[in-house]
C-alpha cells in the first residue's frame, strides 16, 4: 500500500471531502481474465467474502455518509454489502462510475483479443489517449473525463464528510493520474480501499492507495488484473 499521509498534514476535515474508492469485488471474469468494460457480470464467491471484509473494515472507521456506486452488478453488490455492514446507509447509483467502454473486446478472453479483434486491441494499446475502441468503446480521455467529473461533483457536495464510492479499476486508474499525473498507479487489486481528499474546488490528494490489508484472511487476485501503465493489464482491470 502507497501512503501519502504527508501530503495532507495539517488540513482540517472540515476543509475537503474524504471519498474511499473501492475497486469492486472479484468476479468469474476476472480470475479467467475475460474483459468485461461495461458487460454486467456478477461477484463471484470470493468477491462476496472481499466485499463483506472491506465493509467490516470501513464500519470500525469513520463514519461514511453515503455510498456512491457504478450501476453495474459487480459494484452495486460490492456498495451494498459496504452499506449494510456501515448502518444502512444510503446506495446511489452513478452510471458516470461505470468501467470504461471496451469496444468488441467487450467479453473477450485477454489471450485471445488480439487475434479476435486486432483492430480494437492495437486501439486499446494505442499512446494516444484520445483513441476511441471500434465496436462502440471509449477512448481513455473520454473515460478521463466522465469519472473525474463525477468525483468532482460527489466531493463538493460532501465537503467535512467521508463518502464511499464503489467503481472499477479502469476508473481508478484514471483518478489516479487526475490526482499524480506524473506518477503510476501501478496494480488496482479488487476491493482495494483507495481515499482522495478533494478541497478548494479542483485540489485533489491521494491519501492512500492499493490497501488490501483488510482481505488478510480472504482470497483475492494478486495480481489483480491491474498493472502499472505500460501493461496491457492497466487498462481491463474490470
Amino acid at each position: 500500500m502507497a501512503d501519502f499521509d504527508s501530503r495532507i498534514s495539517g488540513t482540517k476535515e472540515s476543509e475537503y471531502a474524504e471519498i474511499v474508492v473501492i475497486r469492486h469485488g472479484e468476479t468469474e471474469w476476472n480470475a479467467s481474465k475475460r474483459l468485461q468494460g461495461q458487460l454486467d457480470v456478477e461477484l463471484n464467491d470470493v468477491g462476496r467474502q472481499q466485499a463483506a471484509a472491506v465493509g467490516h473494515r470501513l464500519s470500525m472507521e469513520r463514519k461514511i455518509s453515503v455510498v456512491y456506486s457504478s450501476d453495474l452488478r459487480r459494484a452495486i453488490d460490492t456498495a451494498e454489502k459496504i452499506a449494510s455492514s456501515c448502518g444502512g446507509v444510503e446506495v446511489s447509483k452513478d452510471p458516470d462510475l461505470r468501467e470504461r467502454h471496451l469496444g468488441d473486446l467487450q467479453g473477450l478472453l485477454l489471450h485471445e483479443a488480439a487475434k479476435i479483434s486486432p483492430k480494437a486491441y492495437r486501439a486499446l494499446l494505442s499512446r494516444r489517449t484520445d483513441q476511441e475502441i471500434p465496436g462502440g468503446g471509449e477512448s481513455f480521455v473520454q473515460l478521463y473525463d466522465r469519472c473525474t467529473s463525477a468525483l468532482e461533483r460527489i466531493g463538493s457536495k460532501h465537503i467535512g464528510e467521508r463518502v464511499v464510492m464503489v467503481t472499477h479499476g479502469g476508473v481508478l486508474r484514471a483518478l489516479y493520474v487526475r490526482a499524480s499525473p506524473t506518477e503510476q498507479p501501478g496494480s488496482v487489486l479488487n476491493a482495494s480501499v483507495n481515499i482522495f481528499h478533494l478541497s478548494d474546488g479542483d485540489i485533489w490528494t491521494i491519501k492512500s492507495w492499493g490497501d488490501v490489508s483488510h482481505l488478510n484472511q480472504t482470497e483475492y487476485l494478486q495480481s489483480g488484473f491491474g498493472g502499472d501503465r505500460t501493461s496491457v493489464n492497466a487498462l481491463l482491470a474490470g
